[in-house]
């Protein structure tokens, strides 16, 4: 009775004037003014505290703010709607809020860490590699303890924070009404669907030329810069299709120029080992450092030119994606990851065709074979089987990774055991970053250095690692001058390291990581060349080819072994004429005249374009090209099934 007579004085709500179920108490005013402003203003400052920990920089954030109807703005009203519409779906006001922050404030806090080791921003493809990031943590704690310890306990206090919150709010905040969720519904979803449509940036927008949203594709940094973090962000997200070039038809196709170059190996066919040394480079570059004695005298005496890394202090799978198919990244969205994203069935590469003609194609990498998506990614570049930390005996370990004597140990196994000749691609590890201090603890190089001790510990054990590799080479090299087979060996550092405050220091850099858009062309051969050697047991090491993109080794590798291919020796090696680098933002000839910034010319030389139809073509295409430039594929293709 008592329930009936207290309901019955209950006067009935009114919506969205005085219903409790708004969140507000029954006779205030205006509650819908309230709740939209209260709304508006959590956006604001979320918005605020996103932009500030991915830049790092108060006033920056403030500058991003400062005029109307810029970027930031607008994000603030799509973030208003998203709390909106969740409110609507969660049934109670600002709840939605409980979610959305530490979404967005974590993914900003990452977003910032990528930026400050790697130089690039967040794109919604690095959560494909995920695991890798998290297969690393034991290196990065082991380099930062404190560091991970203070962010251990930062997760663990959040989350008690916002379960303790989360079931306060659905304690004391009534559930909204029917209408009350229809209302915000009606307004949310139309107008975030409207934003999500003009977030397409292949098409012309007038509302987002007149929201001042330009998409910057070509940019990363600056596009994350102009238009901040969430719409850069979102504007990344169709980045992993990949359109057709202008042109791509089957007479276009038909019309590129064939070379005259047909598939042929020498009667003694030679071994062919290919060794990408994981972040190998030349740290006497640094201004002002004296490392003693010389970590690298065998690439010093025998290096034949550079590899022009298309990435910086990371990514290692994109150049090795160039160096085995002679593709190119330039050709493929910004940020993308070829192994992730591309690479789903059957694509021609150096291993397919050195297996049509009788090669055993073997990977060796003393890490696990999910990494990068290597073993799938492969199995269909046509390996006949790939070694890893899972097949691969015991290896001794030098420092916290599998060491490069191991590796070289099971190099020179596999050649020797074969009686077919072989093709090894084999992918270092011990020199993978970060570079903590004592890394070794016993050190055979001393660093001289004007910088802060830690770095210079730092510095001395990525000296350490890389005079490893180096007499790994001469190792490789020693055992292939006694061979009676013709050896081809082919070693090249994928990426300058990530050395990140031993750059600053020295002065070899202002920031931990090089700019994605160089001011020069020579700045960003100091900031992308690794050492690069071609050797062969029959006429030494290749000489003078200065620096060259990773997707031009597969000519050097087959010509310096005498081996032909209508792609790989006759379309690249006419290409090579012509340029030696191509990279996403540089042309380089081979007199050294640099075109920046081509790919937003109008007029694209007909040449990269006939690359880049090839690339399509073969990689998402109808391999109407197969015939005459693979013909090792034109076999029925059947997708793997890892």
């Amino acid at each position: 009775m008592a329930r009936i007579r207290r309901g019955a004085a209950k006067p009935a709500p009114q919506f969205l004037e005085d219903d409790p179920s708004t969140g507000y108490l029954p006779g205030r005013a205006w509650p819908t003014v309230r709740y939209g402003l209260a709304t508006l203003l959590a956006s604001a400052l979320l918005v605020f505290a996103i932009e500030l920990i991915v830049r790092g920089d108060f006033f920056g954030t403030v500058d991003f703010f400062l005029q109307p109807f810029k970027p930031g703005w607008t994000t603030i009203i799509v973030f208003a709607l998203v709390l909106v519409g969740l409110d609507a779906i969660l049934g109670r006001s600002h709840q939605s809020l409980m979610i959305v922050a530490p979404l967005t404030l974590a993914l900003a806090f990452v977003g910032h860490q990528k930026s400050h080791y790697l130089g690039d921003p967040l794109y919604p493809t690095d959560f494909l590699f995920a695991r890798q990031i998290v297969a690393l943590l034991p290196l990065l704690v082991r380099e930062r303890p404190w560091t991970a310890v203070m962010l251990a306990v930062g997760i663990v206090g959040g989350l008690t924070l916002l379960v303790y919150g989360w079931r306060s709010w659905r304690r004391r905040v009534p559930i909204l009404s029917r209408k009350g969720r229809l209302a915000r519904l009606a307004l949310a979803v139309p107008l975030l669907a409207f934003f999500v449509s003009i977030m397409d940036y292949a098409t012309f927008s007038w509302t987002r030329d007149r929201l001042q949203i330009i998409p910057i594709m070509w940019d990363q940094k600056e596009n994350y810069a102009s238009n901040g973090f969430a719409l850069a962000f979102a504007m990344n997200v169709p980045m992993a299709h990949v359109s057709a070039p202008p042109g791509y038809t089957d007479k276009v196709l038909d019309a590129i120029t064939r070379p005259g170059v047909a598939a042929s190996v020498p009667d003694q066919k030679p071994d062919i080992i290919v060794v990408m040394s994981e972040s190998f480079w030349d740290p006497t570059q640094l201004p002002g450092v004296t490392i003693k004695p010389d970590p690298i005298p065998t690439v010093r005496a025998l290096r034949s030119g550079s590899m022009f890394s298309p990435e910086f202090g990371g990514m290692t799978a994109n150049i090795e994606f160039e160096a085995l198919t002679g593709f190119s990244n330039a050709f493929l969205p910004a940020g993308s990851i070829p192994y992730q994203q591309y690479v789903r069935t059957p694509t021609p590469s150096l291993a397919t065709f050195l297996k049509s003609e009788g090669y055993r194609a073997r990977a060796i990498h003393p890490g696990t074979n999910w990494f990068w998506n290597r073993g799938a990614v492969y199995a269909d570049f046509g390996f006949n089987d790939f070694r890893s930390e899972e097949t691969l005996p015991p290896m001794e370990k030098r420092g916290p990774l599998a060491s490069d004597a191991a590796m070289t140990d099971e190099i020179i196994r596999e050649a020797d055991a074969s009686d077919d000749p072989v093709f090894l691609f084999a992918v270092s590890l011990q020199n993978h970053g970060p570079y903590e201090p004592y890394r070794y603890y016993n050190p055979t190089h001393s660093v001289d250095a004007p910088i802060s001790s830690w770095a210079r510990e730092s510095l001395l054990s990525y000296a350490e690692g890389s005079a490893d590799a180096d007499r790994g080479l001469q190792r490789l090299i020693d055992w292939a001058k006694a061979r009676q087979r013709p050896t081809v060996i082919a070693f090249f550092g994928d990426h300058l390291p990530p050395l990140g405050p031993v750059y600053v220091e020295t002065g070899f850099l202002k920031d931990n990581v090089a700019p994605r858009k160089e001011p020069s062309a020579d700045a960003a051969l100091e900031h992308h060349d690794t050492p690069l050697i071609i050797w062969s047991n029959r006429s030494g090491p290749v000489q003078n080819l200065g620096a060259v993109s990773p997707a031009f080794l597969p000519y050097h590798i087959l010509t310096t072994a005498g081996i032909t291919h209508p792609y790989y020796t006759g379309f690249l090696g006419a290409l090579r004429e012509h340029y030696r680098v191509v990279d996403r933002n540089l042309l380089l000839t081979p007199a050294g005249e640099a075109t920046p910034d081509w790919a937003r010319q109008k007029q694209i030389d007909p040449k990269i374009n006939d690359f880049r139809l090839i690339q399509y073509d073969m990689m998402f295409g109808k391999r109407r090209s197969a015939p005459d430039f693979f013909p090792e594929t034109v076999d029925k293709l059947v997708a793997h099934t890892s």
